[in-house]
């Protein structure tokens, strides 16, 4: 008999990849969103063939969509330009951690 408080947990890694409905069932959306987001150009499968593969990362992203999304009443186009100035100041970040300037 199964527990509808149970919560299953889905753990992909480089090596587990989930398939569209796995992986929209993970984000906790509906397949239609995430391949709106693929034809956006918010998230890329890992792996195309024979279908699309989504793995952690994509995961985290999807969550990060969907709380700017909410938190901002954003639109899509507005998340992918939230998106693009969240990438750059880590990745910034990343640079001025091996150069030993780490930000305050």
């Amino acid at each position: 008999m199964s527990d509808p408080a149970r919560t299953t947990v889905v753990v992909a890694t480089d090596e587990v990849w989930l398939d569209l409905a796995g992986f929209a069932h993970a984000c906790g959306t509906s397949s239609g969103f995430v391949e709106e987001l693929i034809l956006e150009g918010l998230i890329v499968p890992r792996i195309s063939t024979p279908a699309p593969g989504f793995g952690g990362a994509e995961i985290a992203r999807v969550r990060r969509i969907l709380r700017l999304q909410r938190d901002f009443d954003a639109t899509l186009a507005s998340v992918a330009v939230m998106l693009d100035l969240i990438d750059e100041i880590e990745q910034l970040r990343r640079q001025l951690r091996r150069a030993g300037l780490e930000a305050r």
